[in-house]
């Protein structure tokens, strides 16, 4: 019985994946970060919703712990601590993105089912739209925080490269943060961004325009095995090696298209070589997504090599020296990403 309950709990879980992404898109929480304790029918009438949905929705974050409950008073508050997880998109906590990506990639669970019957695959371009939104939400936060003030200087010269001018290649880069991120960093170099979603880079142009960053960045739709330059100062890949058909083809591409003293910078979602190093909560988190989004699109495509989303830097590390590169280093890591360095 105690295994039931636990279930049961993760069935309440499974749902509030759902309760936040509607929390976050009706303003839910911004309200009440914004206004302190409320009862449902203040809640509603703030966010222009129907008191019962606001009412029903409350009682089930105070019963999951998101906020608390007076019962004296019969209002519901917000904690702060909470409210800077769920308001903040550009706090290191921000989490309403994570749970769009999880309740996207759950909305196509019977294509995986059909998918793991017939050994298919199912491309990225194929998921439902909180997928895409929500992978970029959910990564940005790690990349503001850390990418232009450790992740890069962790990597040897590339810095001081950035400041003088340098051109970068961001392979993979979805709806554009990394890319546009280094760009407002470093004013005096270009950048190319790439993906072979064409979606997700119309969005990316339209984020660089509201950026101002135009004059220095373009975005371009092509796969990793076959996107345009040579000669690139740092070619970058942001949490997408893993999903790849072919990343050793993707690995030799970059070989070709970078400069002899050049730097391939891999972001791969946090992960140790073996089984046993990866069970736990982050863990269970990315094999998930890697057993319903990730594997599923390396298998969508011609090679599908479907190395997962917890590969390991050894499983990397093969990848590269496939692709031409002989020196490989673990230069940075958060909870979430390892930050490799992979030089010619």
């Amino acid at each position: 019985m105690s295994f039931v309950f636990r279930a049961v709990d993760e069935v309440g879980a499974t749902l509030n994946a759902a309760l936040v992404v509607m929390g976050d898109k009706l303003g839910y929480y911004r309200d009440l970060a914004a206004h302190g304790p409320s009862t449902p029918g203040e809640l509603a009438e703030r966010t222009g919703t129907a008191e019962p949905y606001a009412r029903e929705w409350l009682n089930a974050q105070a019963a999951g712990g998101y906020v608390t409950y007076d019962p004296a008073v019969r209002r519901y508050e917000l904690p702060p601590e909470h409210a800077l997880a769920m308001t903040d998109p550009d706090s290191l906590a921000f989490l309403p993105g994570c749970f769009q990506i999880a309740l996207g990639t759950v909305h196509d669970t019977q294509h995986i089912v059909d998918a793991a019957r017939s050994g298919a695959g199912y491309g990225w371009h194929q998921h439902d739209t909180d997928v895409h939104v929500g992978c970029e939400r959910f990564f940005r936060p790690s990349y503001h925080a850390n990418l232009v003030g450790s992740w890069l200087p962790a990597l040897d010269g590339v810095t001081e490269k950035l400041e003088a001018g340098a051109t970068v290649a961001d392979v993979g880069c979805g709806h554009g943060a990394s890319t546009i991120l280094m760009a407002q960093a470093f004013p005096k170099s270009t950048f190319v961004g790439s993906d072979y979603h064409a979606a997700s880079i119309e969005t990316a142009r339209e984020r660089a325009a509201e950026a101002g960053v135009e004059d220095r960045v373009r975005f371009e739709v092509a796969s990793a095995q076959e996107f345009p330059g040579t000669g690139y100062d740092l070619i970058t890949m942001f949490d997408c090696l893993h999903d790849m058909d072919d990343p050793v083809g993707a690995a030799a591409h970059v070989r070709e298209a970078i400069a002899p003293d050049g730097t391939w910078m891999v972001v791969e979602p946090m992960a140790g070589d073996r089984v046993e190093d990866n069970l736990n909560p982050v863990g269970r988190a990315y094999y998930g997504f890697s057993t319903l989004l990730c594997t599923p699109s390396s298998l969508s495509q011609d090679v599908g090599l479907a190395l997962g989303t917890q590969a390991g830097p050894a499983r990397i590390r093969d990848v590269t020296a496939a692709g031409g590169f002989t020196r490989f280093r673990s230069v940075a890591e958060t909870p979430f990403n390892r930050v490799l360095e992979v030089r010619p």
